[in-house]
């Protein structure tokens, strides 16, 4: 259930926390866009072994994030960035099920970037609590912005429909643009002191360095399993270097 009606959003309201995110992680947001992996994606060159885990990682970091957004629901800042709108989890789940079957459970775990990725959320949630705001606004804002772009570059170069891709579908967000002003309204109203305000921003450029901590990974991972295949079709081809 949403907690705001459309009739209490003012247009064009770009003030105090919304603001000050925005700008205060441009550089953090530039430098992720500029990763290697990042920028292969928005070529349209797109690994589907490397999708399969980059979504992989995405459902550890989403359920230790909607599990504790959930577990704060009724704490003064967090909670009312509470949400169900926009959780992941359940499109992460119809997702891998597509790409690992209906076993995908035992066929998945976080790369060593996730683990960090989820460890950090698990502490602040304890130690922090209103630093989830940073991680909040960083996946869920990219989620409504430039993860629709990624959506339409992996349905082509992947030749995906809808299966595969629910992690980009917001069924019950019909305006996304409406609905991130919403967002950056509750954002502006949160009751934060100017040294919360500034650790959430801090917070929010370390949620975008751990993203970056994933993607340099998956992209290891891709060069790695690249040189692999070269490495075994050479000695494939050449029978004599099996006998030696």
């Amino acid at each position: 259930m949403q907690k705001w009606s459309e009739k209490n959003v003012k247009k064009n309201k770009m003030t105090n926390v919304a603001k000050e995110l925005k700008v205060g992680t441009k550089k953090s947001h530039t430098a992720a866009d500029n990763t290697a992996f990042v920028k292969s994606f928005l070529r349209g060159v797109v690994s589907p072994d490397n999708y399969k885990c980059l979504v992989s990682d995405l459902y550890f970091v989403y359920k230790a994030l909607e599990e504790e957004v959930y577990g704060l629901r009724t704490h003064p800042i967090v909670g009312s960035l509470y949400f169900p709108e926009l959780e992941r989890l359940i499109a992460l789940e119809k997702d891998l099920q597509y790409f690992y079957g209906l076993e995908w459970r035992t066929k998945i775990e976080p790369s060593q970037a996730c683990k960090q990725y989820v460890n950090r959320i698990r502490e602040v949630a304890e130690d922090e609590p209103e630093l989830l705001v940073g991680h909040h606004y960083t996946r869920y804002l990219g989620d409504l912005s430039g993860g629709q772009i990624l959506k339409n570059i992996a349905k082509k170069a992947m030749n995906l429909e809808k299966a595969g891709l629910d992690f980009y579908e917001f069924e019950n967000i019909k305006d996304s643009k409406l609905y991130k002003e919403k967002y950056r309204s509750v954002l502006d109203e949160l009751p934060l002191t100017e040294s919360e305000k500034n650790a959430i921003i801090t917070e929010a450029n370390y949620a975008f360095r751990l993203n970056m901590y994933m993607f340099d990974e998956l992209k290891g991972n891709a060069a790695k399993s690249f040189f692999q295949i070269i490495f075994r079709a050479i000695f494939d081809r050449i029978p004599t270097w099996k006998t030696l």
